[in-house]
């Protein structure tokens, strides 16, 4: 599809809105240090947030999601996370700007997260964010990349899909974008792994920067560039 200025903006949470890497890093090295284990470096942790828990478990401790032991030490991790969601955890700069134009000019924006509501809404009241809808993981019976949380957030900003833009750091954001109909937006600030280029995903539009991003929404036309 061919972007045009949106209707409605729609963001990935973690790694995209909020670099929320610092606060999943100490829940990460707190489950270390539960099993005698020195704490990794936070580069290391902050490549894998995008893919949740799980993710953090193997990287922490090596176990498989399939493997003994996995659940506990995620539920472990989460609950020392769940202490403190949004201690170190910001809102990026660029973003903030944008969104308080965004909102003075009287347009709709919302939030469509894998993460559950227990962490995700504490954390977007700490940020002082005010989505017109937000979306988690356990509200519909299916995720990212599944299109449907991107529709149920559109129907709720009662936007057309076309007119939305989903912004995300993850191949899953871009995948949901492109199902849901609408312009899938790739940001490369986020929590992109080691060797996995961004600007090589299935979106329309490529951001290296906020800024860059802020630019391109306040413009009058869009055109797709990589």
């Amino acid at each position: 599809m061919t972007p045009t200025r949106p209707a409605a903006l729609l963001f990935d949470l973690d790694g995209t809105l909020v670099d929320t890497a610092p606060d999943l890093a100490r829940a990460t090295n707190a489950l270390r240090a539960h099993h005698g284990l020195a704490p990794l470096p936070y580069r290391v942790i902050r490549a894998q947030v995008s893919n949740g828990g799980s993710a953090l478990v193997t990287l922490a401790l090596g176990l498989a999601k399939e493997a003994a032991g996995h659940d506990p030490a995620r539920t472990f991790l989460l609950a020392a996370y769940g202490q403190a969601v949004a201690d170190e955890s910001r809102v990026f700069p660029p973003l903030s700007p944008l969104l308080a134009d965004w909102e003075a000019a009287g347009l709709p924006w919302g939030i469509v997260t894998n993460k559950p509501r227990a962490y995700a809404e504490p954390l977007v009241d700490a940020m002082a964010l005010t989505p017109g809808a937000l979306l988690c993981a356990d509200d519909l019976p299916v995720k990212k990349p599944d299109p449907a949380p991107l529709l149920e957030a559109a129907r709720r900003l009662g936007v057309a899909p076309h007119a939305c833009w989903y912004l995300g750091d993850h191949l899953r954001d871009m995948q949901a974008a492109r199902a849901a109909g609408m312009a899938a937006v790739a940001v490369g600030w986020g929590y992109v792994e080691e060797g996995d280029d961004y600007r090589l995903w299935p979106a329309d539009l490529w951001f290296e920067t906020g800024e860059a991003l802020a630019a391109a929404i306040a413009s009058t036309e869009m055109t797709p560039t990589r």
